[in-house]
This record gives structure tokens, C-alpha cells and sequence, in this order.
């Protein structure tokens, strides 16, 4: 096995993930701050999923006796569409389930079968959001504003709030 290719394709996954991170967050802050309460939820959960991304990728780069690079992948973009926010997600999730299985096969021909199966892992991960991502804009394009306003019902600031108080 050559170590350096994988710590290579691991690394590559943890800036992949860690813009995630970033790019989900500012989803949330913003879909949150719209009144968007589970819409926002939504993507502050898969942040959170996307941060033990990272983790899992962490642990696996250490033990082949790399360091970990926690270099984003690029900035945030700006983004506070709703239908917008949920095109973007599916395009990056679509992305890195690619960028995924394409390193699990560079993995599986390096003779290195534990990143393969976390790459795999990923794979799954990435297209489950996916799917999330795409029933809600499937929903808004469906429903209109509708849909939306609905969204503006669910737990979100002010139920933090009520629960607080």
C-alpha cells in the first residue's frame, strides 16, 4: 500500500467535508433567521453528520502516519434562496458522493480496504443527503410558497425561545 496516496484522497475528503461544515452552518443561520425553523434543522443536523466526516477521516489519516489538513476547499458562498440554498446542497453532496467513489477505487487498487470502506461509508452518507436535500426542494417546487410558509411553523427561534421562558 502506498500511504501517501491515501493520506492524499483522505485529506482531499476532509477539506470536501469541512466546507460542508461551513457552508451547511451558514445555511442554518440564515434559513433560521428567514423563520425557516425545519429547514434550517435540517441542515444544521447534516453539519454536524459532515463533522463526524471529518473525524472519521481524522483517525484514519493518524493511523496511516499523515497530518491532517484543515484547509477549507474554498470560501462560503453567499447563498439565502431557499430553492437556491437546497440546489446548491444537492450539487455538493452530488459531488462528493463522486469525488468518494472514485477514491474508494484508487483505495481498493492502492491494497488499502479500511479507507475504501470509509469512503463507501461516505458515499452512502452523501447520497442520503442528497435525497433529503432533493424531497424539500421537490416539496417547494410542488407546493410554492406554500411549502414555505408551512416551514415558518416549525421549531425554530421563537420555540427555542417559549421553551426557554
Amino acid at each position: 500500500m502506498n500511504r501517501e496516496t491515501s493520506i492524499r484522497l483522505l485529506n482531499q475528503a476532509v477539506s470536501d467535508e469541512l466546507q460542508a461544515v461551513h457552508q451547511y452552518m451558514y445555511f442554518h443561520f440564515h434559513l433560521d433567521d428567514q423563520g425557516f425553523g425545519p429547514l434550517s434543522m435540517l441542515f444544521k443536523r447534516i453539519a454536524i453528520m459532515e463533522m463526524g466526516h471529518v473525524e472519521a477521516l481524522a483517525e484514519r489519516i493518524l493511523f496511516l502516519k499523515g497530518d491532517v489538513d484543515m484547509t477549507l476547499a474554498g470560501p462560503v458562498e453567499r447563498i439565502t434562496d431557499p430553492e437556491a440554498i437546497l440546489a446548491k446542497a444537492m450539487a455538493m453532496e452530488d459531488e462528493s458522493a463522486a469525488f468518494y467513489n472514485q477514491a474508494a477505487i484508487e483505495c481498493s487498487a492502492n491494497a488499502d480496504s479500511a479507507s475504501k470502506q470509509i469512503f463507501e461509508k461516505l458515499v452512502a452518507d452523501e447520497e442520503s443527503h442528497f435525497d433529503l436535500f432533493e424531497k424539500q426542494l421537490d416539496n417547494i417546487k410542488r407546493f410554492g410558497p406554500s411549502y414555505l410558509a408551512l416551514q415558518s411553523f416549525g421549531p425554530g427561534e421563537a420555540e427555542k425561545e417559549g421553551a426557554a421562558g
